[in-house]
């Protein structure tokens, strides 16, 4: 070993001495500069290490909120505004719909409503109201006759007459509407007189539909010859060519007569109604003639009708 290498007990030799380096500067900041202890050097600001680049400042963030802030946060009511918006749409809605409501009464009343009887006079529509309660009277009779005979009926001993008279006065009476039987009964003279042309088929039918309506029991329609025609369920009129009307197959000549048997005053009053069978003959030119009759006899009968098809079901 040389003698510029000493031991160092390490097993490697020791470097020859190099001049002392400088002492390093101190990194803290707020250390004193070696240099500043010579009284010859310069004073020049120690270096400081470069600090490192700061991150962009971040918005601040609202201090977290306690137990207290946040109790309150759910307790505190909803905005003033969406409560008014929704509030607003609510009656809009309410409006809209109860226009329409409105509108679709309105209208079913309209369509409801006949027109004829609209422009009708007051005595005209107190007439009708009182043709309605007479038919009313006269239904609620049929409906007590029809339980007393029923009760007949079922007496027990007196049945089998009650039944046997029941049976008698039913024939009679289909008898009546079929044609079959002659009638009497008070009643109605209608009369048909044409001006200015003959009276069309449809206006007698409509005639007829009429007086059906108010509780006419049995009819029949004759020509100025007197030859009459029995009207039932299954009469049919016609326009006849070069005037005057065909009526199940016999032609009749005006002026045409309906003798109708039923309840007087119900009957004229159906056939008065504004826009019924009198006003709508004398708008096209026609007279009505309505007479009211104690007795009306009507003694043309029509030929029982063979069925070919239906039978009684038993």
């Amino acid at each position: 070993m040389s003698e510029e290498h000493t031991e160092t007990g390490t097993g490697w030799p020791v470097p020859p001495a190099a001049p002392a380096p400088a002492t390093p500067a101190d990194p803290r900041p707020d250390s004193e500069d070696p240099d500043e202890l010579s009284p010859l050097a310069p004073r020049e600001p120690a270096p400081r290490p470069e600090a490192e680049p700061a991150d962009p400042p971040r918005p601040a963030e609202p201090p977290p909120a306690t137990d207290d802030s946040a109790a309150t946060t759910v307790v505190l009511p909803p905005p003033v505004a969406p409560s008014r918006r929704l509030s607003s749409a609510g009656v809009v809605i309410a409006v809209l719909l109860a226009l329409l409501g409105f509108t679709l009464v309105v209208q079913l009343k309209t369509t409801s409503t006949d027109p004829s009887l609209s422009a009708a006079r007051q005595e005209d529509l107190v007439r009708i109201l009182s043709d309605l309660d007479q038919r009313e009277s006269r239904l609620r009779q049929d409906i007590a006759a029809l339980e007393d005979s029923q009760r007949q009926l079922t007496s027990g001993v007196e049945g089998r007459q009650a039944a046997l008279e029941e049976a008698r006065r039913r024939a009679d009476e289909l008898g009546i509407l079929a044609g079959t039987l002659p009638a009497k009964g008070p009643g109605l003279s209608v009369r048909f007189e044409s001006v200015a042309g003959p009276v069309e088929a449809f206006r007698i039918l409509d005639a007829v539909q009429e007086l059906r309506g108010a509780g006419a029991e049995a009819m029949q329609i004759s020509d100025a010859g007197g030859a009459g025609v029995r009207v039932i369920a299954s009469t049919y009129f016609l326009d006849a060519s070069g005037g005057g009307l065909v009526v199940d197959g016999r032609r009749l000549s005006g002026p045409l007569t309906i003798l109708v048997i039923g309840d007087p005053d119900t009957m004229r009053t159906a056939l008065r109604i504004p826009g019924g069978v009198v006003s709508a003959v004398e708008r096209a030119g026609g007279n009505v003639i309505v007479e009211e009759r104690e007795v009306v006899e009507v003694s043309a009968l029509h030929d029982p009708i063979e069925l070919e098809h239906a039978r009684p079901v038993t």
